[in-house]
């Protein structure tokens, strides 16, 4: 997509609709929320959600009580509508308005999520990057999860097109940095009432 301004794509997007007029929405995020669970991650854990934008994951984190949030997007107006909604308690959260891609941590995390901002990232240089990214600012002991759409899924989103991952297409492309643990299937029913199917793996580092 030569000449695609991604950021400027993604301001469009949440400056123009509301967060039920996208496919993505999701009232209660259960399977993110079932990592943390599965995973024990404890409430003082250093938790990043990679292209969080203004999800409600946050807001399900903070009701349980985790301390040090970090949520990180390419799209400021997304990272605003959440800032807003979650008023005073949007300063117990960390902000990054960045793109995944070129995303250069300050800290190191202990759980690193990402719902379905990986398959975005098409090009090669792009996804070398970002999983060198990420093994280099997990800690040790520390939980990686992603999810994107599997090869059942859609192969565009949001207008531009995406890259499609298989748990054996996930596991490969991730092993060099990374064992996976375990991976799921997940339809997500779309606001439009329409179904996506993701692929969820979870990995630690090798």
């Amino acid at each position: 997509m030569n000449g695609f301004d991604r950021k400027k794509h993604w301001e469009h997007i949440y400056q123009t609709k509301s967060s039920n007029e996208v496919s993505w929405f999701e009232s209660v995020p259960q399977t993110s929320l079932n990592f943390f669970s599965q995973f024990q991650v404890p409430l003082t854990a250093k938790i990043i959600d990679i292209g969080g934008g203004d999800s409600l994951l946050v807001d399900h984190l903070l009701d349980r009580g985790y301390q040090n949030l970090t949520i990180l997007d390419i799209s400021e107006a997304a990272i605003n509508r959440a800032k807003e909604r979650l008023q005073e308690r949007a300063s117990r959260v960390k902000w990054i308005v960045a793109d995944a891609a070129t995303f250069q941590p300050t800290e190191r995390y202990d759980f690193w999520h990402d719902r379905a901002a990986f398959h975005f990232l098409t090009q090669e240089d792009e996804i070398a990057n970002y999983l060198q990214t990420a093994q280099q600012s997990i800690n040790p002991s520390g939980v990686l999860v992603i999810g994107t759409f599997s090869e059942q899924g859609p192969d565009r989103c949001s207008g531009i097109p995406i890259k499609r991952y298989s748990e054996k297409a996930m596991t490969e492309r991730l092993e060099t940095f990374f064992e996976k643990i375990k991976c799921i299937t997940v339809d997500h029913q779309t606001p439009f009432s329409s179904v996506q199917n993701f692929v969820f793996c979870s990995f630690r580092k090798v």
